[in-house]
């Protein structure tokens, strides 16, 4: 999934290679917290930081040591140990530690003090959760200025509002837009609570009894990392802070799916009212020249539906035996990496499609039309009733010249006009007024104002 559907940036927080370098400093942490409170001597840590950090410098090949700890890990296809009498650790911190450790001296000795592997790994993961939450944070506000910008265009562009699939009342395509702002600015809002909910560290030992640990080292490793202490953990970080991440983002792409679904609606040949970008070359289909299908809409309706199915097994992550077990160990190797990666994807190509996608106003205003003023029924009956008669009453009035005109398909306007109960209460220039979409539209400036467009 990394490979298929991934931008640099987000692939590189989900490579093994930074997950271990995480790991790696996440241990020198540990080993710099022990130093600070005199339980460990001050100079085979600073050896620790001062080789760790030639290890972690650019100039080392890191890939060499991903390399070596997934070989002596041997549980992972393809690194199979490559010595035949060489015992298999089947274990990866402890693969990791082996082999960073062929690279440092007698100070490795204080390498993974008082500590278990579940204090480095759920640290690391919490960094490049929140690394992921930054990232994804972006790309939703570009999406936001790209849907903002598209909204000033086309505020006061006329299109009918549907309901059900059938014609309702007017909007503007402006409006639409505005709908569509307005969630992802609360999908941003749960994006940065679960971001909170992610931002600890730990080590609190092997069951979270501080048993092996000084929590004064736990404290300082939060510190360095600016993160929250948490305020109790097991073995490991509670699994309810990363499905209130993976909830989040599930969302968010429930989010994309129903704006990529409105798409693709709008761009069926019978509405065609908008239209995602088809660039010059694109093919279509392998047999039909004319065809241009919304295939990215379609595209980020799918992963979409990917990214949701993650929510359950990120819940069922959260029941442990006990202090912890390993059940959620091979779910989150997939599920994190593969719902940050998707998500970020997913804005980043429904932003290329908001910035791109051709807008027909003319088709808008036609399909407004088709029904020849049956969309404004509503208001010839308020009208009615500022006059007097009763609301049932003016329902049915209404409700009857609107049939005539849909069965015979007639004007309705014309019709309304020539009808004596409502012709007897409405003037010419209250009729009209009736029927004008400028005025009917006028209070969208409301919500542009609320969402500051």
């Amino acid at each position: 999934m990394i490979e298929r559907y991934s931008y640099p940036q987000m692939r590189a927080i989900w490579e093994q290679e930074n997950r271990y370098r995480k790991w790696f400093e996440v241990e020198l942490l540990i080993a710099e917290g022990w130093a600070e409170i005199g339980r460990i001597p001050k100079e085979p840590a600073a050896k620790l930081r001062e080789n760790g950090d030639k290890l972690l410098a650019k100039g080392f090949d890191f890939s060499q040591i991903v390399q070596r700890t997934l070989e002596l890990e041997g549980d992972v296809p393809g690194f199979e140990s490559a010595e035949a009498d060489q015992a298999v650790i089947r274990h990866d911190l402890v693969a990791f530690l082996t082999a960073v450790s062929e690279h440092l001296g007698e100070e490795r000795a204080y390498l993974h003090f008082g500590v278990t592997s579940y204090d480095i790994e759920d640290t690391a993961t919490c960094m490049m959760l929140r690394e992921s939450c930054d990232l994804i944070e972006e790309g939703a506000k570009a999406l936001i200025e790209a849907i903002r910008e598209r909204a000033r265009e086309h505020k006061w562009t006329p299109m009918v509002g549907r309901t059900h699939g059938v014609h309702a009342e007017p909007i503007t395509f402006g409006l639409k837009l505005a709908v569509w702002l307005a969630e992802l600015e609360r999908d941003i809002e749960r994006l940065r609570q679960a971001r909170e909910s992610v931002s600890v560290a730990m080590a609190s030992g092997p069951v979270g009894s501080y048993g092996t640990v000084d929590p004064r080292v736990e404290k300082y490793v939060c510190r360095r990392l600016g993160v929250e202490v948490p305020k109790a953990t097991s073995q490991i970080v509670q699994r309810d802070r990363f499905a209130h991440y993976v909830s989040a983002l599930a969302i968010m792409a429930g989010s994309l799916e129903r704006f990529a679904t409105e798409v693709r609606n709008l761009q069926r040949t019978e509405i065609l009212e908008v239209e995602e970008p088809f660039k010059k070359g694109q093919r279509g289909s392998s047999a039909m020249p004319h065809k241009r299908n919304p295939m990215t809409c379609e595209r980020i309706t799918g992963l979409a539906r990917i990214v949701r199915s993650y929510v359950v097994p990120a819940l069922e992550c959260m029941a442990q035996w006990h202090e912890r077990d390993l059940t959620n160990s091979s779910v989150e190797r997939i599920t994190l990496p593969d719902s940050s990666v998707l998500i970020d994807y997913m804005l980043r190509k429904f932003t290329d499609v908001v910035k791109g996608m051709v807008v027909y106003p003319g088709h808008m205003r036609a399909n407004l039309e088709k029904m020849k003023g049956l969309v404004m029924s509503e208001h010839v009956m308020l009208a009615l009733v500022d006059k007097g008669l009763p609301k049932d009453g003016a329902y049915r009035t209404v409700q009857a010249v609107a049939m005539k005109a849909f069965e015979s398909g007639g004007d309705f306007r014309e019709l309304v006009a020539q009808d004596p109960t409502i012709s007897g209460k409405l003037s010419e220039a209250e009729l009209a007024e009736c029927f004008d979409y400028e005025s009917h539209l006028k209070r969208i400036e409301q919500v542009y104002h609320r969402l500051s467009i």
